[in-house]
């Protein structure tokens, strides 16, 4: 289904960034929009469209618009932070590798899995441009079929569409990509650098419902692996960090432990202060700079807790394009795999 090429890269080929969406604007219309996309696809929600339909619409985006739009409208600053972030990475990756490879860096564009710019549009618009040879990569470090899934369905939807099939490589995963870890180490050093060192460090990853992860969905596992190699590259012993799950939605169950409940108990129980990071995002969203910066702030400090610091996502820091130019080394774009040879590609080793 996915095709990939296996030619060095020329001016004839696309790097395309994929991140979730967001609402337009902070609105309840905008949030309505967004949220009827995203929760209509059958990756995120596995029920059938016709008993989940009439409750999305008619019961869970009206009770939740307006919540989720003050939410937003709580973050927003020249537009929405994973839009205009996703934008700079996007840019900051074209510099890098333009500055290595020169007239043959492929060419760096950015689309959202919902409300646009959509997979589709970008990629007609690389084939208009003459750049057939495409590889894909979801800004998602962990494999989740709600996430880079859905982003595979489109792509392979795209591909149904056409004749002339380009050719397209999606890169499934990360998660322990030693540069993507360096990175997230090196976020974690800085913090404590300028901010001093908490009793304890909690990596909260995106939910998701369990009933997935028992049918084979690998996302969990993958987290706890990024957790596993995080704590390690900071040295951490065991008593010192914890990994946890956020932004649950709806009453089924999800995967545990829940963030909240971490931390209304590690508050409770005398963990005066705490650090918390998110590793499964790749820029601040709505749910790092609203739930974990914010909301879940809040509840910590109400249960007992004395100082709680969230570090930043990765966004667009130098070390983080670093590890996206790794990761698409990693699998075979930017030179053959196991080069060796000495082309000019191989600067980046």
């Amino acid at each position: 289904m996915l095709i990939a090429s296996d030619s060095a890269a020329s001016p004839s080929s696309a790097v395309l960034l994929v991140n979730l969406g967001t609402p337009t604007a902070p609105t309840p219309a905008a949030v309505d929009a967004f949220l009827s996309e995203f929760l209509s696809d059958q990756r995120v929600v596995e029920l059938p469209a016709l008993f989940w339909r009439p409750i999305l619409h008619g019961i869970v985006i009206p009770l939740r618009k307006k919540r989720v739009a003050h939410a937003y409208a709580s973050i927003w600053e020249d537009g929405s932070p994973l839009r205009n972030i996703s934008q700079r990475q996007c840019d900051a990756l074209q510099q890098r590798l333009d500055t290595v490879m020169g007239s043959s860096a492929p060419r760096v564009k950015l689309a959202m899995t919902y409300q646009g710019p959509s997979i589709a549009d970008v990629l007609d618009e690389c084939r208009r441009e003459g750049l057939d040879r495409i590889v894909v990569l979801p800004l998602y470090p962990q494999y989740s079929a709600t996430t880079t899934g859905a982003v595979t369905d489109q792509v392979a939807r795209y591909m149904l569409a056409h004749r002339d099939v380009p050719h397209i490589q999606v890169i499934r995963d990360y998660h322990v990509n030693p540069e993507l870890i360096t990175a997230l180490a090196n976020s974690v050093r800085e913090h404590w650098q300028h901010h001093g060192r908490s009793d304890h460090l909690l990596m909260s990853f995106h939910g998701i419902p369990e009933v997935n992860v028992k049918k084979g969905d690998p996302y969990a596992r993958q987290c706890e692996a990024t957790a596993a190699a995080l704590a390690q590259a900071l040295a951490l012993e065991d008593g010192q960090w914890t990994m946890a799950y956020q932004s649950r939605f709806g009453k089924q169950k999800w995967r545990e432990p829940y963030t909240d409940q971490t931390l209304e108990r590690m508050a409770s129980g005398g963990v005066g202060s705490i650090d918390v990071m998110c590793p499964a995002f790749s820029v601040d969203c709505l749910e790092t700079l609203e739930e974990m910066a914010q909301e879940n702030k809040a509840l910590f400090l109400e249960h007992g807790g004395k100082d709680y610091r969230f570090i930043p996502c990765l966004n667009d820091r130098d070390d983080h394009i670093t590890a996206m130019v790794s990761v698409l080394r990693a699998n075979g774009v930017l030179c053959k795999p196991n080069c060796g040879s000495g082309c000019s590609n191989c600067r980046f080793n």
